[in-house]
């Protein structure tokens, strides 16, 4: 299965407003390994950045000015999740930015599967803080570079987060409702596929279980019962 790790840097929290993309990021991964294929671009917003959003990713209008609008790069990147399963932390976000972009380049909004990390977090884990930082810290995976908020590094670190969460799940998606968020990408279906072990990873596990049953003198009972 080919999925996407998505995220975005916005100049602001909400494109009915005007707001607009200031950074897009993806990465690929297949049977949930990553492929180091990506795609990274910053972007000219053509509007001023409000101050609360530079303080988060320290994107400026300066910096920002001679890279290329969203219309320059949007079919690069519609060409690059073609046919993917998107990963996406607080997904109606992103998508309603994403959607907002294609809109105004007459283009229609993303019709793709989408696996909301947040949403899947808030049922693991009910009551507790779920953003990226603290969902880093609960599955022991290395942010210490994210000093800013930057859409390459995060969607790197929620790939890490997702296949820490669902250990071995090829496929999770949370069903989506309220299209109002998502503009017009609606709801989604709730699946739950499990992975099997392939050959390679029988024969490790069997490996193991010989080295246990020889430290143990014939007393590992898994080898027993294997």
């Amino acid at each position: 299965m080919r999925q996407i790790v998505l995220d975005t840097e916005t100049t602001g929290l909400d494109p009915k407003f005007g707001h607009r993309l200031v950074e897009l990021a993806a990465v690929e991964m297949r049977s949930r390994r990553l492929t180091g294929s990506r795609f990274h671009r910053y972007l000219n917003p053509e509007r001023e950045i409000d101050g609360k959003a530079q303080e988060i990713h320290g994107l400026s209008l300066e910096f920002l000015e001679d890279k290329p609008k969203f219309r320059d790069v949007a079919p690069e990147f519609l060409d690059f999740v073609s046919g993917a399963e998107l990963i996406i932390h607080n997904a109606p976000f992103d998508l309603s930015f994403l959607n907002m972009e294609l809109g105004l380049l007459d283009l229609p909004a993303l019709d793709l599967p989408v696996i909301d990390t947040l949403v899947l977090a808030k049922e693991l884990h009910p009551g507790k803080r779920n953003n990226l930082d603290a969902l880093c810290e609960r599955y022991a995976v290395n942010n210490s570079k994210r000093i800013l908020h930057g859409a390459l590094l995060d969607a790197e670190l929620l790939a890490e987060v997702y296949l820490a969460m669902t250990r071995g799940q090829e496929s999770l998606v949370i069903e989506l409702d309220g299209a109002d968020s998502f503009g017009e990408v609606g709801s989604f279906e709730r699946r739950l596929v499990v992975q099997r072990a392939d050959p390679d990873e029988l024969a490790a596990h069997a490996e193991q279980l010989e080295q246990i049953d020889k430290a143990s003198q014939g007393a590992c009972i898994w080898h027993q019962s294997a």
